[in-house]
């Protein structure tokens, strides 16, 4: 997908293309394998980088990428070879050089809830191989999209860490 000069934002979260299950991700369980999770949530954040202007055009003309740097994923819900995936990303707030995104993995057609991936992302000089800031046009982009996504309400399951559940 081609890198657009400036996004519109909208109050809404972005959406990324419709995807679909490729055979060899299905595992002995006949699901879904959860490494493949993260490669469907990874291209969701690929087309909204593209849009924000930060994917591979960005790397190669400017010198700059992204790098994740945690990442948190519930799997709530089996999905199956067959089944047509959509992403819902929301970027939840940014500072000079982190980026924080939630994104939901649902059904296309039905709409019902697969997964949720909850990430940190760092911004890379990749000259020098280091945490940067971002130049002032990708933050004022970035500024633009967390307002409008501000505007709608937040996922649940944002903020949620790996624990056993508490005994009473």
């Amino acid at each position: 997908m081609p890198e657009t000069a400036a996004p519109t934002p909208k109050a809404a979260p972005f959406r990324a293309s419709i995807m679909q299950i490729e055979p060899q991700w299905i595992d002995y369980n006949g699901h879904l394998n959860m490494a493949y999770y993260n490669v469907m949530f990874d291209r969701a954040i690929d087309q909204l980088w593209a849009e924000l202007g930060i994917g591979p055009a960005y790397m190669k003309e400017r010198g700059g990428s992204t790098f994740t740097a945690e990442c948190h994923v519930r799997y709530l819900r089996e999905i199956h070879l067959g089944d047509p995936v959509q992403i819902l990303v929301w970027l939840l707030e940014a500072d000079d050089k982190r980026l924080h995104t939630f994104e939901e993995m649902r059904h296309a057609s039905e709409g019902w809830l697969s997964a949720t991936s909850e990430n940190m992302s760092l911004h890379m000089d990749m000259n020098a191989r280091r945490v940067a800031p971002f130049p002032p046009d990708i933050s004022e982009r970035i500024a633009a999209v967390i307002k409008a996504h501000s505007a709608v309400s937040r996922p649940e399951g944002i903020g949620r860490n790996v624990a056993m559940p508490s005994k009473r």
